[in-house]
């Protein structure tokens, strides 16, 4: 892959293909969609086609009161083919896979993208955890398999994580790198694969020690909630973590990392509570059970709130941070 012309490159001259089309991915294809691309969507059935459509639709009419688009929803949505024929994507300069998190059924559907595209199209799929190095495993050209990590909601966080595989020719990276600006989005490049990435690794560090404090005794889910809102909920979005250290003074942080390093769970198995939890059918807002309990007028309410702080939070940021910022 060559580098990307920027100066010449037209979002509406590059035809993108997108396989997976569940909440994740009509969320990546409101992104597609809205910076202006051709999309073409493999779904399953066509008897899916109306209400994909419907919630399309209503992802960007949102993006355009929010104004992260100027662009008529009615229009871009003209860009959009949703079929279920896999020899569609052969006219595509993309290819973008966002399927369920399961090796195997990656494989199988990467296997029939070879089929129908060119030696020279990334495909790039979408994952959260899965090593790409695991995935290019089998395929005709593994170097033009990478990673690419979408954050939720995907059509309005600026997060994505590029991740390159053992295989995969760097300049790929450099390519989805570029063009992710197109989409909105300020996106890390990984250069090694690793598994989980950049931030999943920090989180499950993070969510291993909150569930170990609630284990022990130490405080309950909310404490934890509380305490974290309100201090890396107060910095975060804005510094990051290695400029908040910078920014209140870095020594400090060394002698306590020193002291307490030490103590911090480091358990290798999922915690008890967690597995108990999954056990007893929880899954979160989707089933009004979790950590907390919902009614579903709750839980719709919380899903609500979560989407609408994510256009807050993105306005709030770009107050302050533009792109030679960060």
């Amino acid at each position: 892959m060559d580098k990307l012309d920027e100066k010449n490159f037209r979002p509406s001259e590059f035809q993108v293909g997108l396989i997976g089309m569940g909440l994740m991915g009509r969320s990546i294809a409101t992104c597609l969609l809205a910076a202006g691309h051709p999309l073409v969507a493999i779904i399953l059935d066509m008897a899916e086609e109306e209400e994909i459509r419907k919630g399309l639709y209503a992802h960007l009419k949102q993006l355009r009161e929010e104004k992260i688009t100027l662009k008529d929803p009615n229009e871009l949505m003209e860009h959009l083919t949703l079929s279920v024929d896999f020899n569609l994507l052969s006219r595509c300069d993309l290819i973008l896979e966002s399927i369920t998190e399961n090796v195997e059924s990656k494989k199988a559907v990467f296997k029939k993208i070879e089929s129908v595209v060119s030696d020279k199209i990334i495909i790039g799929s979408n994952t959260s955890a899965i090593p790409i190095s695991l995935l290019q495993e089998g395929a005709k050209h593994p170097e033009r398999f990478i990673g690419i990590h979408w954050g939720k909601p995907a059509h309005i966080t600026r997060f994505m994580e590029i991740i390159c595989g053992d295989q995969t020719d760097i300049t790929c990276g450099h390519f989805i790198k570029a063009i992710a600006s197109y989409w909105n989005k300020e996106p890390s490049l990984l250069l090694k694969d690793i598994r989980g990435f950049i931030t999943n690794r920090i989180f499950y560090a993070m969510l291993r020690e909150a569930l170990h404090l609630v284990e022990s005794g130490v405080c309950g889910y909310e404490d934890v909630d509380r305490s974290l809102r309100n201090d890396y909920g107060s910095w975060i979005s804005l510094t990051g973590l290695f400029r908040f250290i910078d920014l209140t003074g870095l020594p400090a942080y060394l002698t306590v990392m020193e002291d307490l390093n030490k103590e911090l769970c480091n358990r290798s198995d999922a915690p008890k509570l967690m597995k108990d939890l999954v056990a007893s059918g929880a899954k979160g807002t989707s089933n009004q059970q979790g950590f907390y309990s919902y009614t579903p007028e709750s839980a719709q309410m919380w899903d609500k709130k979560f989407m609408e702080f994510n256009y807050d939070i993105r306005k709030l940021v770009g107050r302050y941070l533009h792109e030679k910022d960060v």
